[in-house]
């Protein structure tokens, strides 16, 4: 070959090097950043306030991440207080999310705290109950906005379909328990309501369910209850929790993520999760 075509040869595959990204750069065209990231969606109960503690009181999702390992996974909690699974949608939140979300992400997503109350007046942020296609039209006192208000499986089912298209994989979450206690000396379970529902719209998407509020509660109960009033929440507060009774929820999310079948965070644990 001559001198000169070796020299242009060359410069060609100096130029191809310089815009084709070498195996095991740490972002790939339009794939995800690296380590993945784990985005948290929900209310109080997993970013209370700012996320820092105010009043004492903690969400689950502060804590998370430190049962993952940082080089595989990281957290990036997008909860915020007082939101539903409408409002969540309704404000923009959720799309926030979207554009951030990259192929290889993971959407862990509990609501269902604030899901009650009135659909039209006051906060207007209830959902209607169950998972099916029922839906109703309101005029939102606030806002004098019309809305169609669609049940609380629905727009988990719309969460889980939109991140699954940005090629992220979706786990739903039963909401953390309250500080509520039966007759019988056990935690109330949301098994009959949002706790159900939640299951049955992961389980019409084929997406993973994490039954956080059976698994929390069967530590609370294993705790006993004094333990649970006096350190995992505050006397005024029955759904908030302290630190510790983040701790617990987080390792709670931790345990169930790790028992999900080839979960999508199998390989990013520390070690075997477990709340205990």
């Amino acid at each position: 070959m001559p001198r000169l075509d070796r020299m242009a040869l060359a410069l060609t595959i100096v130029s191809l090097a310089s815009v084709v990204p070498a195996i095991g750069d740490d972002k790939a065209p339009d794939g995800p950043p690296r380590p993945r990231t784990v985005f948290l969606i929900g209310d109080s109960t997993v970013k209370n306030g700012s996320g820092k503690g105010g009043g004492g009181l903690w969400g689950w999702g502060n804590f998370l991440g430190q049962h993952l390992d940082p080089s595989q996974a990281r957290v990036e909690n997008r909860a915020l207080g007082g939101r539903s699974s409408r409002t969540y949608l309704t404000e923009g939140l959720w799309g926030k999310v979207l554009a951030d979300l990259r192929p290889g992400d993971v959407v862990l997503i509990q609501f269902g705290h604030n899901d009650g109350g009135p659909l039209d007046t006051g906060r207007a942020r209830a959902s209607l109950k169950g998972a099916g296609e029922e839906t109703k039209d309101v005029v939102v006192e606030a806002t004098k906005k019309a809305e169609t208000v669609h049940t609380y499986g629905w727009y988990l089912r719309k969460y889980i379909a939109e991140a699954r298209a940005r090629g992220a994989t979706p786990v739903v979450l039963s909401p953390v328990p309250r500080n509520l206690w039966n007759a019988e000396g056990k935690v109330v379970r949301a098994s009959k309501d949002y706790g159900k529902w939640a299951a049955e719209a992961a389980r019409a998407e084929g997406v993973a369910f994490v039954d956080l509020n059976d698994i929390a509660a069967t530590h609370y109960e294993q705790d006993g209850k004094a333990k649970v009033e006096s350190t995992y929440f505050t006397p005024a507060d029955h759904t908030h929790t302290t630190e510790a009774g983040a701790r617990v929820s987080a390792a709670s999310v931790a345990e169930g993520l790790w028992t999900i079948p080839d979960g999508p965070l199998a390989d990013a644990f520390k070690a075997p999760a477990t709340a205990k």
